[in-house]
């Protein structure tokens, strides 16, 4: 194997070479860290890059895999975490420039988990202002964009995981989620990710809807990677119970689906319309599944306008109720369509936020109610295609920030699993991602549902790869 060709492996294959010895945790961080240096000047998704510290984690690992020792399921595999996961010694940013840069005490549960399993720590990624855009565009860290096109954006708020898993930054990346966050960097960026049942993977601080997911090439590796990350972690006041799921049964043939109720979703029922590409590929990946032997049962939409706004609402006014904490001169250094968004709320009532605060709930039994007829749901992730690197979001309106996430933010307030895989392309070449939802706690399930249309799917297009 060349050194090359090192860094396109996945983490199942990295972890087969360590045992046969065909080559070294070493060796592939070399790899990895120098097609990285290609990459980034670019496309700019990594923050703490630090290559001689994830050397000196790498020589470590290989030392235990030459004793025939490794320390855990990932060790030697080159790894990323978004910059909002807390790690040790770290400062935190939050992608904005007002934060204070106070290096965390401990790793959050991702973090730890990652540390125990002998991942190589390669870098965090980069994020938007607090997470509230599906953007690279960010306040603190430099532009990020998507490697399938670099006047595009990878999406966000994991935007930097994103395009770093779609670019061959190594095979793990961790993001996290409140309303679409790593199922539409993964939608643009062409990748897969998990958005788990909520409390699936710990993750600290929680909030309501909020998760961590793993963002990777493959089913296979994000199964891996689930192993990891969804082990107990006291910390996380939402965590689900334990539960010994055998996540090495995602492998699922496509004849599994035969018998199996699929809703197929095509109308948010609010929100941008639906580009008539990404229409096209969601019902030729529909046709598939049917093809296979699934019932396809078309579903009405099921979000409104008052439960989107509201949510919105909500979220301004929580994110107003942060910025008054900030003095005047880091408010200021805030990104000015994030802060424009949020002193938006400033003349709301406490009747309006009451309101708006039980749209989250309204969402959920909707959500609910209108997936218990099927097995899984299919629809687009995102009505539209990545769109330009440098807009904080598709409307550029702060005051309509929310339009493209209304297939995505219900899951969220439901604790509904929802995968993101790809499934077709623009005709000019962007990503369009398949989005497979399930009942609340079967993250296997959507993941063996999302290993078969893997294979339905057939052969993608190549990796981008640096510009000469």
């Amino acid at each position: 194997m060349s050194a090359a060709a090192l860094h396109e492996l996945s983490a199942r294959e990295l972890l087969a070479g360590y045992r046969a010895r065909s080559f070294s945790p070493v060796e592939v961080t070399r790899a990895v860290l120098a097609h990285v240096a290609r990459w980034e000047p670019r496309l700019q998704a990594t923050w703490l890059l630090r290559p001689e510290a994830a050397l000196e984690q790498a020589r470590a690992s290989e030392a235990r895999w030459l004793r025939g020792a490794p320390c855990g399921p990932l060790d030697g595999v080159p790894a990323t975490l978004k910059d909002n996961i807390a790690t040790r010694g770290d400062p935190t940013p939050l992608g904005t420039a007002a934060t204070d840069l106070v290096p965390a005490m401990e790793d959050a549960p991702p973090a730890a988990r990652l540390r125990e399993a002998g991942a190589v720590f390669l870098a965090k990624t980069t994020m938007p202002d607090f997470g509230m855009l599906s953007s690279g565009l960010s306040s603190f860290h430099p532009l990020t964009r998507n490697p399938w096109n670099l006047e595009r954006g990878p999406g966000g708020s994991s935007s930097g995981a994103g395009a770093a898993a779609a670019a061959g930054y190594g095979p793990l990346h961790v993001g996290t989620d409140i309303g679409g966050s790593v199922r539409l960097p993964a939608s643009w960026c062409g990748i897969f990710t998990l958005k788990p049942s909520l409390g699936r993977i710990p993750i600290d601080p929680p909030y309501t809807g909020r998760a961590a997911g793993p963002m990777t090439r493959s089913v296979a590796d994000a199964a891996l990677l689930m192993q990891v990350l969804a082990q107990p972690d006291a910390r996380d006041s939402m965590a689900l119970p334990p539960q010994a799921i055998d996540w090495e049964r995602f492998e699922c043939a496509p004849a599994q689906l035969r018998g199996l109720r699929l809703g197929l979703l095509l109308d948010a029922g609010c929100g941008l319309p639906v580009q008539p590409e990404v229409r096209a590929a969601i019902e030729a990946a529909a046709r598939l599944f049917e093809q296979a032997g699934a019932t396809i049962v078309p579903l009405q939409p099921f979000l409104t306008r008052a439960m989107l706004d509201g949510m919105d609402h909500f979220w301004r006014m929580r994110s107003y109720m942060d910025l008054r904490t900030l003095p005047e001169e880091r408010q200021a250094r805030v990104l000015p369509f994030i802060r424009e968004w949020a002193l938006s709320a400033a003349g709301l009532d406490g009747a309006q936020v009451f309101e708006a605060s039980q749209q989250f709930h309204a969402t959920r039994v909707a959500t609910v109610r209108a997936t218990a007829q099927v097995d899984y749901v299919l629809s687009p992730v995102a009505p539209i295609t990545a769109f330009p690197a440098a807009l904080p979001s598709p409307t550029n309106d702060p005051l309509r920030p929310l339009e493209h996430i209304a297939f995505t933010v219900p899951y969220n307030m439901s604790e509904q699993p929802a995968a993101s895989v790809p499934c077709g392309w623009s005709s000019d070449g962007l990503p369009i991602g398949l989005q497979i939802a399930g009942q609340r706690f079967d993250d296997l399930g959507v993941l063996r549902v999302a290993r078969a249309f893997e294979q339905l799917r057939g052969q993608e297009r190549p990796w981008p790869q640096p510009p000469g």
